[in-house]
């Protein structure tokens, strides 16, 4: 007797986990590198922090409106193309059933059986079968933008968080040091843990996220040692 069981695939996170992930990682890299930056020109504490600060303020805003706008743009081509099929629903059925037949020919169905399964499935949700299989739309992969929007500045701002306690809390000395080592650490734990809810590989996550925000501090602490040198 076969029982029915409940499957949980991680492309159900897709929408949320992208914009989480992206939010956490810039928050992390870009005020860790301005605060390096700030650092190596060798500011105060306070304009190290100040600067950090409205970082986080500028980013979580930023990232919010760029994701919202960017989700609102894919959801607003969503709609579109839902009600263009709606409409060729409605005047050319016949032309719309077949569209179904050749799509279920082309996974391997004979022409028989691929009749009676769109005849159907246009039977019980006409719209909901050309959107699925001909336009690859689905609710799991639906556009969200207010849910993108508050995923990139919430995590954002914890990402951008941790570099800003290192710089209250570490002497002017070990500034630098210090801040790019509890970023990078972070950055190892925001790849991990984005790979863990997809699903994917550790290793692979962790070494590309290290290896860019590593990069973007050592060019920003190479500038600001630059331009400190020049002004002072």
């Amino acid at each position: 007797m076969s029982r029915l069981h409940s499957e949980r695939h991680a492309s159900s996170r897709i929408g949320w986990l992208r914009a989480a992930v992206l939010g956490a990682n810039d928050g992390i890299v870009s005020t860790a590198s301005l605060v390096v930056g700030v650092a190596a020109a060798e500011a105060s504490r306070s304009s190290v922090l100040i600067a950090g600060v409205a970082s986080l303020f500028a980013g979580a805003m930023s990232m919010a409106a760029g994701e919202y706008v960017s989700v609102s743009s894919q959801a607003d081509t969503e709609k579109a193309d839902l009600e263009r099929e709606k409409a060729e629903l409605e005047q050319v059925p016949e032309l719309e059933r077949e569209e179904l037949v050749r799509i279920y020919e082309g996974r391997g169905v004979d022409r028989q059986t691929a009749e009676a399964v769109a005849d159907q499935m246009m039977a019980h949700d006409a719209l909901g079968a050309h959107a699925r299989d001909e336009l690859g739309l689905s609710e799991t992969m639906a556009a969200r933008p207010l849910q993108a929007a508050f995923a990139s500045a919430l995590t954002f701002t914890a990402g951008a968080a941790a570099p800003l306690i290192v710089v209250i809390l570490a002497p002017m000395h070990l500034l630098v040091p210090a801040v790019a080592a509890v970023s990078l650490v972070c950055l190892a734990g925001l790849g991990a843990l984005g790979a863990k809810a997809g699903g994917a590989p550790l290793a692979p996550s962790i070494m590309r996220v290290g290896f860019w925000g590593a990069a973007a501090m050592a060019v920003t602490a190479g500038v600001g040692r630059l331009f400190g040198a020049a002004v002072g």
